[in-house]
């Protein structure tokens, strides 16, 4: 009884908790709305940005801030051509470079963006810069922050399922079970879920990017010199977040037509 009664559950929050997206079209995993989510995102950005160095009124800054901007405008241009102008309603985009050797960059939910300073010898260009920042502005209009903190809530739900359902066993068994959907759940969804965000920002990052005025043949560039950086990585692609460097830059290399033939469609920003 306990065990049906579980699996109710437990379906019922997977049917309820679905959302179409109206950037990719998906239905996708999604427990927080924006209205709870940006909030806290906001609050997070402007505590890191206040605990870390900002770099203002350099050439580099402007760079940012300049193809921030194309890439925000791309993303208004795109919406409006899907239909879905009021879906960045609530976003308050802002573009900041911090002095931190680290080769990164992130996006948080609602449109805060930041570049670290060690990235710049990567990118290179204007082109190579929106290459990172159209894929970080990516996962949050496709929503990645909700999903995975969506995914990692029905992980949790399901070991407490898989409590409930082995708790006649003995302890030993019960062990047994938790590792194995431990390792299970990590590999055969969390990590496949996290690289297929990641393949999903790429995709609409070069969308975006070409709507932005930019080539999208740059792209593979970019990621051709992060590979070069990184030494081709050492970590399995099926135990990574990420895709292999040889399986992002084919997927790129296919995806270019795609994002050149929307851009004229959509028109680029001028």
């Amino acid at each position: 009884m306990k065990k049906h009664l579980i699996s109710g559950l437990f379906a019922v929050v997977l049917v309820c908790s679905c959302a179409t997206n109206p950037i990719t079209g998906k239905q996708n995993l999604n427990f927080v709305s924006n209205s709870e989510l940006f909030p806290s995102s906001f609050q997070q950005y402007n505590q890191f940005l206040s605990e870390n160095k900002v770099i203002t009124g350099t050439a580099d800054a402007k760079r940012v801030e300049t193809v921030g901007y194309k890439i925000k405008a791309a993303a208004e241009k795109y919406l409006t051509y899907l239909g879905q102008s009021q879906y960045l309603k609530d976003y308050r985009w802002e573009y900041k470079l911090v002095d931190n050797k680290e080769v990164n960059a992130w996006c948080l939910p609602g449109g805060k963006i930041v570049v670290y300073s060690g990235i710049l010898p990567v990118t290179q260009n204007e082109s190579g810069l929106a290459t990172v920042m159209g894929h970080e502005v990516s996962h949050a209009l496709a929503n990645h922050g909700a999903q995975r903190m969506s995914a990692a809530q029905l992980q949790q739900i399901g070991g407490v399922a898989l409590d409930a359902a082995t708790s006649g066993k003995s302890e030993s068994t019960r062990q047994i079970f938790a590792q194995a959907y431990g390792l299970g759940s990590e590999v055969g969804v969390m990590l496949p879920f996290s690289r297929s965000n990641e393949s999903e920002a790429d995709k609409i990052g070069l969308t975006l990017m070409a709507i932005a005025g930019y080539n999208p043949d740059d792209a593979v560039a970019f990621w051709s010199r992060m590979s070069a950086k990184s030494g081709g990585g050492s970590t399995p692609e099926f135990m990574s977040t990420h895709p292999s460097d040889a399986t992002r830059i084919a997927n790129i290399k296919a995806l270019v037509p795609e994002a050149r033939a929307i851009a004229l469609k959509v028109g680029t920003i001028k």
